[in-house]
């Protein structure tokens, strides 16, 4: 008998949305050589600083300010947020499976994100209507893999953990979903995922499952 799952929950970075950290190095670079490298260090050897933003322990104009202090002043505010929220595309191969996965289940986003890329980078994109819930890590004060910002996913779905099917790119993150009882799949690929979702009997071409 295949698990009856009533949730879909669907990480963004490099699942939804590939994203290349590059692209922000090589937009600061033709500012002025060297300059996207200096962020680079900054970003790799202060990685908390970015945690703590994901967190919405930074307001965005604490954060803005430490980054353009990096920046040695060369950039402005709005070419900063331009520059450092474009590095996101669209996986389209999976966001055109959501209107069929729509049908039968909750579809919520779980997401270790901030509040400059969802406004300036992300946020505006059509295919997060399929979404009945975004849980955001600047907005609930958490992010994966700790505890709390799992349980916010079940605070607002109010089913039981086992209805959850999960995936994520890292491999972490999805063993954190593991541990609260819920089913989670590592994302390498769309015809893997779509695979995995085959043999959990998920209904993938629309049609009801009642």
């Amino acid at each position: 008998m295949k698990q009856e799952y009533s949730v879909i929950v669907f990480d963004l970075g490099k699942v939804l949305l590939p994203f290349d950290f590059n692209d922000v190095i090589q937009g600061f670079e033709e500012i002025e050589e060297g300059l996207g490298v200096k962020f680079a260090n900054f970003y790799k050897t202060n990685y908390e600083v970015h945690r703590m933003f994901e967190r919405g322990e930074y307001t965005v104009d604490e954060f803005t300010k430490i980054m353009l202090d990096v920046l040695e002043g060369k950039v402005d505010r709005e070419e900063f947020y331009r520059i450092y929220s474009g590095l996101f595309s669209v996986n389209e191969g999976l966001v055109g499976l959501l209107p069929a996965l729509k049908k039968n289940y909750r579809l919520v986003v779980l997401s270790n994100t901030n509040a400059i890329h969802m406004k300036y980078g992300w946020g505006s994109y059509d295919f997060l209507g399929n979404f009945e819930k975004l849980i955001l890590s600047h907005e609930v004060g958490s992010v994966k893999p700790e505890q709390k910002i799992y349980e916010a996913v079940e605070a607002y779905t109010r089913v039981p953990s086992q209805e959850h099917l999960y995936t994520d790119d890292i491999s972490e993150y999805v063993a954190a979903a593991r541990s609260r009882g819920w089913d989670a799949v590592q994302f390498v690929g769309n015809k893997e995922l779509i695979g995995e979702f085959g043999k959990r009997g998920i209904i993938l071409d629309g049609t009801s499952r009642d």
